[in-house]
């Protein structure tokens, strides 16, 4: 793979996870939005609207056909949102967590591949800002909890799976 197809297929899996996360974000607020959780989930939202909005002026700037499976993860991002939040503040943050984990290493994976090119410094320091949003997410949902949802090894195993599922999708298709 090239170095502009493999730029274009961060873009486009960087973008397609936004939007995913924005999805989540927005299905935990339609049960959990009027609680104590509210807040710090409006927030995250917040903060993920921002990296969708980085990604997608890259994707217009640089010509980069977005995922076709957008229709796919408009609804289940927002089923998987709600669902967890279903089971509780717990099971909000233990989905965060979840998802927060494998962004973890897909950015970080990005970052080490972008060290290699210097020419990408600003979609390197792009990436690198939404890490550490990201990070921040994780360390959160943590310390709300999301390790006491019962059957939390398997629950967020299922959404590590469906996570990493999405992005190698995301990125071919």
């Amino acid at each position: 793979m090239g170095e502009k197809d493999k730029i274009h297929e961060m873009i486009r899996v960087n973008h397609a996870g936004e939007y995913g996360a924005i999805r989540i974000y927005k299905g935990q607020l339609a049960v959990l939005g009027k609680s104590s959780v509210g807040p710090v989930i409006q927030h995250m939202a917040e903060q993920e609207q921002d990296h969708f909005d980085l990604f997608d002026k890259e994707i217009k700037d640089r010509h980069v056909r977005p995922t076709a499976l957008a229709p796919l993860w408009h609804v289940a991002g927002f089923a998987l949102g709600a669902a967890s939040a279903l089971l509780g503040k717990k099971g909000a943050m233990a989905c965060t967590v979840a998802v927060e984990s494998v962004i973890d290493e897909h950015y970080r994976d990005q970052l080490k591949d972008l060290e290699t090119l210097p020419k990408e410094k600003d979609l390197k320091d792009k990436i690198a800002k939404c890490h550490a949003e990201e990070l921040e997410h994780h360390d959160t949902s943590l310390e709300l909890e999301a390790e006491k949802l019962p059957g939390y090894k398997v629950f967020t195993t299922f959404v590590k799976t469906a996570s990493r599922t999405a992005i190698w999708l995301s990125k071919k298709i």
